[in-house]
């Protein structure tokens, strides 16, 4: 058991989000693919991503099921684990399409679970 709480944990997706953002807010494709540090960065910021989500627990998880729990932490095993396979274009369209609508619902779930 994580001696971190799980609310902390979303908050932490949170700050790697908004450090993902801002690390790429004025950047192309090909700027990020070129720039080894930012890449690593945010390489880094996504594995925050994936631990936070894998330390929220299952019943959390289960009443959100919009969220990629598991979509989170698999890009992070593979950033850990796998990380020659790692695709800058795939990380790239995952900062495009994919981060932005998940703060909306990780601070609604922030939300419901602080008022009930």
């Amino acid at each position: 058991m994580s001696s971190r709480a799980w609310k902390l944990r979303i908050q932490d997706i949170l700050d790697a989000i908004a450090s993902i953002q801002s690390q790429t807010v004025a950047m192309s494709l090909e700027a990020f693919a070129d720039d080894k540090t930012v890449v690593k960065a945010v390489l880094y910021d996504f594995i925050i991503i994936g631990e936070a989500s894998a330390n929220v627990p299952e019943g959390v998880q289960s009443r959100y099921p919009n969220i990629p729990w598991r979509l989170m932490q698999d890009m992070r095993n593979v950033m850990a684990h796998e990380y020659f396979q790692i695709n800058v274009e795939r990380v790239w369209k995952s900062i495009e399409d994919d981060l932005q609508p998940m703060v909306q619902l990780l601070q609604e779930l922030l939300e419901q679970e602080t008022n009930h």
